[in-house]
C-alpha cells in the first residue's frame, strides 16, 4: 500500500470537478421531475411510475459502461470517452425536456414525450456519473480513497446546492414561476438551460486537467498481470463476477436498498406533502404549488448543506459503521419529523438531519466497496454495484401507488372539480422507517481485501 503514490488535493479534486456539473443535472431532474409531470396531468397515484425510468436506466446503463470502459484504452483514455458522450447527450436533453409540453401535444403525448427525455436524460447522466466513480477506484491508493470519495462528495452536494436552488433563485429575480396549463414554467425552463451549461464547461475541465493511467502504469498500480498486446482481450462473465463478489459487496448492497428506497420518496412526494402541509394545496396546477416546488428545492439545498456538514463530522466516528449507521438513524428522524412540521422554516432542521444520510451514503458504500476489490474488473464491479442504488427505487416506485393509496389521507376535491387524494406526507415516514432498516443493516458488514 505504501508503494503507491499519493495524488495531491487538488489533483483529487480536479478527478472529480466534473462531478459538481453532473450533480447540478441530476440535482434539477430530482427536484423537479414529479412537479414537471404533475404540472403536464400526470395522476398522483402514477406520479411514482415515472421514477421507475431513471433508476432502470442506471441498472441498464451502468454495468455496460462499467465493462465496457475496463477494456477501452485509448488516446483519451480509458473513463473519459464514456464521461464525454453522456455529458453531450444530457445538454440536449436538459434543453428538450423542460419544454414537453410547449409542443402542442395532448396531455398523454406530452407525458409520453416527457418519459423519452426522462429515460434519455438519466441514461446520459449515469454514463457521465460513473466515470467519476471508477476514475477514483482507478487512481487513488488504498489510504487516500476516503478522502477522495469525500472530495467527491463535497462536490456532489455542492452541485445538488446549485441546481436545487436554481428555481428559487430564478423566480428570485423576476423571471416568471408559473405558465399556461400544460406547460412547464418559465423559472424551471432557464434552470435546466443554465445548468447543462455548466455540465459541459465541468467536464471538459475535469477532460483537460485529469490524465489516466495507460495499460502498464495501471497493472504496476495495482499489483495485477498486464494484459499483452497480442493477448485476446478476456471477455466479462457478468455472473461468475457476481459469484466471486467479496461478501463486502452483497452486505453493503443490503443497506444500500433500504437508503435508496426511503430517497426515492424524498424526491418524488416532497413537493406534495409540503403543498398540502404547509400551503394546503393539493392542486397541482395551483401557484401554491409551484412555490411549494420552489421551496422544495430550497430545502433539497439545505439537505446538502447537512450533507456538507456532516462530511467533516464523519471522520471523528473511529469505528466507520457506527458513523454510518448514526448517519442513517439521523435521516430517519429527518423524513419522519416532516410528517409533524407545518412552518416551511422548521422544515429546515428535517432537511438538515436528512443530509447526515445522505453524507453517508455517497461516500462510505464506495469506499468500503473498493477496498475490498483489486484493480481488475473495478468499473465492472462498481457499474453492478450500482444497481444497489437503482433496483430499491425501482421497487419503491412500483410499490409507491399502492402505499400511498393504502396509508394516504382522504380523496379532496380541488378547484377544478376533479378529487385527488390528500396524505403524501405519509410517504415520507415510510422513508424513514426504512432509513432505520438500513442502520441495522449496517452492522452486518464485513469488510476485506481480496485478489481479484
Amino acid at each position: 500500500m505504501s508503494n503507491k503514490r499519493n495524488l495531491s488535493f487538488w489533483q483529487m479534486w480536479n478527478l472529480s470537478f466534473g462531478f459538481f456539473g453532473v450533480q447540478i443535472a441530476y440535482a434539477l431532474q430530482s427536484a423537479n421531475i414529479s412537479r414537471i409531470f404533475a404540472t403536464l396531468g400526470a395522476d398522483p397515484h402514477t406520479l411514482s411510475f415515472f421514477w421507475v425510468l431513471p433508476p432502470l436506466m442506471g441498472m441498464i446503463v451502468q454495468p455496460i459502461v462499467g465493462a465496457m470502459s475496463d477494456k477501452t484504452w485509448c488516446r483519451l483514455g480509458r473513463r473519459k470517452p464514456y464521461l464525454y458522450v453522456g455529458s453531450i447527450v444530457a445538454v440536449i436533453v436538459m434543453a428538450l425536456l423542460p419544454n414537453s409540453g410547449s409542443f402542442n401535444l395532448t396531455v398523454k403525448a406530452a407525458l409520453g414525450f416527457g418519459a423519452v427525455m426522462l429515460m434519455l436524460l438519466d441514461t446520459s447522466i449515469n454514463m457521465a456519473m460513473q466515470p467519476f466513480k471508477m476514475m477514483v477506484g482507478d487512481m487513488v491508493n488504498e489510504e487516500q480513497k476516503t478522502k477522495a470519495y469525500s472530495i467527491q462528495s463535497l462536490l456532489c452536494n455542492a452541485g445538488s446546492l446549485v441546481g436545487y436552488l436554481f428555481p428559487y433563485f430564478f423566480t428570485w429575480i423576476g423571471i416568471k414561476n408559473t405558465a399556461p396549463e400544460g406547460m412547464i414554467p418559465p423559472s424551471v425552463t432557464w434552470s435546466f438551460y443554465i445548468g447543462a451549461a455548466i455540465l459541459i464547461l465541468c467536464v471538459m475541465f475535469t477532460g483537460v486537467k485529469v490524465k489516466e493511467m495507460n495499460p502498464e502504469e495501471y497493472a504496476e498500480f495495482h499489483g495485477i498481470e498486464p494484459a499483452k498486446k497480442d493477448e485476446p482481450k478476456e471477455k466479462t462473465n457478468i455472473i461468475k463476477l457476481l459469484k466471486e463478489a467479496p461478501a463486502a459487496f452483497w452486505q453493503i448492497g443490503l443497506v444500500q436498498f433500504f437508503c435508496w428506497f426511503a430517497f426515492l420518496y424524498m424526491w418524488n412526494n416532497t413537493t406534495g406533502a409540503i403543498a398540502e402541509n404547509v400551503w394546503g394545496t393539493v392542486d397541482a396546477k395551483s401557484a401554491a404549488f409551484q412555490s411549494a416546488g420552489d421551496w422544495t428545492g430550497v430545502l433539497f439545498a439545505v439537505q446538502a448543506v447537512g450533507s456538507i456538514l456532516w462530511a467533516l463530522a464523519l471522520p471523528l466516528f473511529r469505528n466507520e459503521k457506527v458513523g454510518y449507521s448514526v448517519s442513517l438513524l439521523l435521516g430517519a428522524a429527518g423524513f419522519i419529523s416532516t410528517y409533524f412540521i407545518a412552518n416551511q422554516y422548521l422544515l429546515f432542521v428535517s432537511f438538515l438531519l436528512i443530509g447526515c444520510a445522505w453524507a453517508a451514503m455517497l461516500a462510505m458504500p464506495f469506499a468500503m466497496l473498493t477496498n475490498s476489490l483489486s484493480g481488475k474488473a473495478m468499473g465492472t464491479y462498481l457499474g453492478l454495484f450500482n444497481c444497489t442504488i437503482c433496483l430499491p427505487q425501482i421497487v419503491a416506485a412500483l410499490v409507491g401507488g399502492f402505499l400511498f393509496k393504502t396509508f394516504g389521507g382522504d380523496m379532496v376535491t380541488i378547484d377544478s372539480g376533479a378529487m385527488v387524494q390528500s396524505g403524501q406526507g405519509v410517504m415520507l415516514v415510510i422513508a424513514g422507517i426504512s432509513l432505520v432498516l438500513g442502520a441495522i443493516a449496517v452492522f452486518g458488514i464485513r469488510t476485506k481485501r481480496v485478489n481479484r
